[in-house]
């Protein structure tokens, strides 16, 4: 351990952080360069963490490729690494702690927090994890920097029998049981997944365990085949045009109480709401673009009475909770995972991400 006094009190590092790393730098749309940045500064009340894993997720890839946001960006908030540097006040961490971090965490006393919306609370919209540039999580670099705010309230201790890999999880598991949460699945509901991607094995991987009657569909036919192998009863081709018509043959023509829709284009919705019983509920999670437009019929919200809820991010009341399904190994995380590529390659991985094939599914960027 080194101790250095700065003009803001001391500050305490493993050995030598360096003044300069490597990160994935978004520098336009579609693209993210390698290049030599700043470590970011650590003053009181922070903590440093050398990145060792990080998760691609789909809004990075909304980010990078749609250019939903302005560069210089570095992305990345599925992470996980060690503490290599406490400002002063810190008491929560020391050197060497093996952690995960949130990007986001709300203040705990506004309207919005008071009501459970934390992802509307304005400090919660204020990111609290950084690489550099404007703050905006930044595991694709090998140093990343926890504000006070997240400090104190948004970092979660290892045990050793977790993985860096296993815990990137952490923060999308928390998304996803918050999106579950939100859709009322009950034991015994009949739920229907519609997109088979690495959130809608999430999504499929929790609702399970409230024992709900899962059932899911996806084009591609690999990915079909995994869902049944993470609790699905069966699992539909929906370009068939029959998804609607199985879903209905197997709930005495009702429909699914409840549809989970992890695919980002407007015309699944549709689907899902012809595939919702009348007063079922249809969630949109991976519509959450700024830009894309939704039409559907009014009848089915006017008359049948059906719901669309929408899920955004995490909840720091179910931080804890939602933790220890991955840190006590209770959801199979890592059988999604199929790609880890190197800091030095994340353009190929950000791709596979973007335009994935049949053998991909979660891709990881690892900095050891």
């Amino acid at each position: 351990m080194s101790e250095t006094e700065t003009t803001s009190g001391t500050l305490k590092t493993l050995g030598i952080v360096p003044k300069v790393m490597r990160a994935g730098v978004y520098r336009e749309k579609g693209i993210v360069r390698v290049e030599e940045v700043p470590v970011p500064h650590v003053d009181n009340g922070e903590i440093l963490i050398k990145v060792a894993a990080c998760g691609i997720c789909g809004t990075d890839i909304k980010k990078i490729f749609h250019g939903y946001v302005a560069p210089p960006q570095i992305l990345g908030h599925e992470l996980a690494g060690t503490v290599v540097a406490v400002g002063s006040g810190v008491q929560k961490w020391k050197l060497g702690d093996r952690v995960m971090s949130f990007h986001h965490i709300p203040c705990g006393t506004c309207f919005y927090c008071e009501n459970r919306l934390f992802s509307q609370c304005g400090q919660y919209k204020t990111t609290g994890l950084t690489g550099g540039f404007t703050p905006n999580g930044g595991g694709f670099a090998e140093y990343v920097k926890a504000m006070p705010w997240v400090t104190e309230h948004g970092v979660v201790a290892l045990p050793d029998e977790v993985s860096f890999e296993e815990a990137t999880f952490i923060e999308p598991i928390n998304t996803i049981v918050k999106a579950v949460q939100k859709a009322r699945i009950a034991a015994g509901e009949t739920v229907l997944i519609m997109g088979c991607g690495p959130i809608g094995l999430q999504l499929l991987m929790v609702a399970n365990l409230q024992g709900a009657r899962l059932y899911a569909s996806d084009p591609m036919e690999v990915r079909r085949k995994k869902s049944l192998t993470l609790g699905a009863l069966e699992s539909f081709d929906p370009s068939s045009g029959k998804l609607v018509e199985e879903i209905r043959a197997r709930t005495d023509g009702r429909g699914a109480d409840a549809v989970l829709v992890a695919v980002a284009h407007p015309a699944v919705v549709i689907d899902a709401l012809a595939a919702a019983r009348p007063g079922g509920r249809v969630l949109l999670f991976a519509a959450n673009d700024p830009v894309t437009k939704i039409e559907f019929p009014a009848a089915a919200v006017g008359i049948d009475e059906k719901e669309i809820l929408g899920s955004y991010s995490a909840a720091v009341d179910i931080q804890q909770e939602a933790a220890e399904l991955v840190l006590q190994k209770k959801l199979p995380v890592m059988d999604i995972v199929t790609h880890r590529f190197a800091l030095d390659r994340i353009q190929e991985g950000l791709e596979l991400a973007a335009r994935p094939t049949a053998e991909s599914l979660k891709i990881l960027i690892t900095h050891e």
